[in-house]
């Protein structure tokens, strides 16, 4: 009865019903057909009419055809997201008909949702000019997001091939990174949301995600940061100076400039690193909340994680020169178990010692193990040792290798793999030296001269005349102190032979010295980025920059015969509370003596007198 007595549908609409319509247009009829584009065209439309149409179009998409391309592309862009909850729920139950029943319009319907991974612009246009053009601070912009991934899973449900076209239009919609932070942010959030339920496409997504922080990276040079960082912080000494000469600020609105620049203070000076700042948060968040499950370690989901990481990183981080931040997502990932950072030295050390890899690849991959053994806090002193034996040992053989053959000689594009290891291996005794002899130091002393650096250091291809300066005066220093290998005169020798190269230039004659013949770079130099660096902060080892007194105790030698108690006494007080990880930290050293931009990040270089 209640059935019977309840009036009909209303419908606020011209013409018949969906089928006739589409019938008479196949006949060659088309009023009725313009007249219902027009319908669904109409910017003013009531969600009761949409509701109507989506229901008959539900019954109808058998006639959908390719023909009908037209009519789909004006119904994917009716203004379905921001309706009432009937009509997102009616018009999810139209997208599953149509691409269920229709395959043809499967891209069409991919490219709408994932246009709608960005908050809409906002454009205010005055005499035919836009005057106003920006992101639409909606409140309930994450509850439309919510709705996209409900419209993809609905899709990927009834076209399990969706994957794969997918990812191609993922790609395309990708936004400039001159784009507004808030647009670059929402857009890799939601793909990063993507593979939690298309885990197929994880591995492409995140491959597309640190391609574009990787332009971003080397698109901003430390330097450049560095620089705007200063300028505006003088920028912003000056402004409140001026203020406060000038003013005598209402208590109110003192607050209140004080809480701006509270927000402000976050914000990166330089645009792109802003962008990139913002991003690295995210991707740091994405690896932690994958890789923990109600708060505790998941193993498997992280194995699966670092495997897919791995890949990316030799695909796109290994093969690029000097990025400063990108690669440190390898860095937090293996700051979860040891077992990964292990997996990780054993993957870069199988890279350097593949005679097959490219020698660049070999030198870079000498760079990160050396780096990541003086920088990683997480990684034990008994794993250092265990390093420095593979790589020392290592160095030894090709030593013995070089020995007997024709180039027996210093020349870096013949054992670039060689000068690379001994920097990391030189870097790391920088490094990691204090904690090598905590505790005990002749046993200390022992296992350090086991090494034999004075028969590296001593050998025909002369690694103290290839690495950086800095680190080779700082080599140098420690292990005359250890009494380990005497390397001044060597140092001497070699600075005699160094030619400078004489450039000619509008501005006269330039004299060039090159300092960094590798072209090396430590990747894990420190990181910058304002608020993503509070991720790596805590698990960050930090260069001390040498006192005076530190700079006396490298040129006094051990004395020999030293006995056990003198052994603690001396080392008392010098070794740093930190975790058991020796303070160091490097900025870039003196520019008259920098070597290229590659190399910013070493440590400072330290000047040690040569003994008389």
């Amino acid at each position: 009865d209640e059935f019977i007595s309840s009036p009909p549908r209303k419908t606020v609409r011209f013409g018949g019903t969906l089928t006739e319509i589409l019938l008479k247009y196949e006949k060659g009829d088309t009023t009725d057909f313009e007249l219902l584009k027009h319908q669904l065209s109409d910017p003013d439309i009531k969600d009761a009419q949409i509701i109507n149409w989506l229901h008959e179009f539900r019954a109808s998409v058998v006639y959908l055809t390719k023909e009908l391309e037209q009519l789909v592309n004006i119904l994917l862009k009716l203004p379905w997201l921001r309706r009432s909850r009937e009509v997102v729920e009616e018009y999810l139950g139209f997208l599953g008909n149509l691409v269920s029943a229709q395959t043809v319009h499967l891209r069409p319907c991919l490219r709408m949702i994932v246009s709608q991974f960005v908050p809409p612009r906002i454009t205010i246009r005055e005499d035919d000019v836009d005057i106003s053009d920006s992101d639409d601070d909606d409140e309930n912009i994450s509850e439309n997001f919510d709705t996209c991934h409900r419209a993809l899973q609905t899709v990927a449900r009834y076209v399990p091939s969706t994957p794969q076209f997918l990812m191609p239009i993922l790609v395309d919609f990708f936004p400039f990174i001159n784009k507004s932070e808030r647009t670059l942010e929402c857009y890799v959030h939601n793909l990063l949301r993507v593979t939690v339920y298309l885990p197929t496409l994880r591995l492409q997504i995140l491959e597309l995600i640190i391609e574009k922080l990787l332009k971003l990276d080397v698109s901003t040079p430390q330097q450049d940061i560095e620089d705007a960082e200063e300028a505006a912080n003088n920028c912003a000494s000056e402004e409140k100076s001026t203020e406060e000469g000038l003013f005598d600020m209402e208590e109110d609105e003192d607050r209140k400039g004080n809480k701006v620049v509270s927000l402000n203070i976050e914000r990166m000076a330089h645009p792109l690193a802003e962008r990139l700042d913002i991003l690295m948060t995210i991707l740091f968040s994405y690896i932690r909340d994958v890789c923990h499950v109600d708060g505790k370690l998941d193993i498997s989901n992280t194995k699966d994680l670092y495997r897919d990481l791995v890949s990316v990183f030799d695909k796109l981080i290994l093969p690029t020169h000097a990025s400063c931040h990108v690669q440190y997502f390898m860095f937090y990932i293996c700051s979860f178990k040891l077992g990964l950072a292990e997996a990780f030295l054993d993957h870069l050390w199988k890279k350097l010692q593949d005679p097959n890899n490219p020698s660049v690849i070999r030198q870079t991959a000498g760079s990160y193990i050396g780096s990541f053994l003086a920088r990683a806090k997480f990684i034990p002193i008994v794993t250092v040792k265990a390093c420095l034996d593979l790589l020392v040992n290592w160095l030894h053989k090709y030593i013995d290798n070089q020995d007997k053959g024709a180039n027996a000689y210093c020349d870096v594009a013949l054992h670039g793999p060689f000068y690379s290891t001994c920097q990391a291996v030189f870097y790391t005794l920088i490094f990691r030296h204090k904690q090598l002899l905590d505790g005990n130091l002749r046993k200390g002393l022992s296992y350090l001269q086991s090494l034999n650096f004075e028969r590296i250091v001593m050998c025909q291809l002369n690694p103290l005349k290839i690495c950086i300066p800095s680190v080779v005066n700082l080599f140098a220093a420690i292990t005359r102190k250890y009494q380990l290998v005497f390397c001044y005169t060597i140092i001497e020798r070699n600075n005699r032979q160094f030619i400078p190269v004489v450039r000619s230039g509008t501005g006269g004659d330039l004299v060039q010295t090159c300092t960094n013949p590798l072209d090396s770079f430590f990747p894990f130099d420190p990181y910058i980025l304002k608020r993503s660096k509070k991720t790596i902060d805590p698990m960050y080892q930090f260069w001390e920059e040498l006192s005076a007194e530190d700079l006396e105790n490298l040129k006094k030698p051990i004395k020999k015969g030293t006995s056990e108690d003198e052994d603690d006494d001396f080392l008392k007080g010098e070794t740093p509370q930190n975790d058991g990880v020796v303070e160091i930290a490097p900025n870039s050293y003196e520019s008259n003596a920098r070597s290229p931009v590659s190399s910013i990040g070493s440590p400072a270089d330290c000047y040690v007198p040569y003994p008389p």
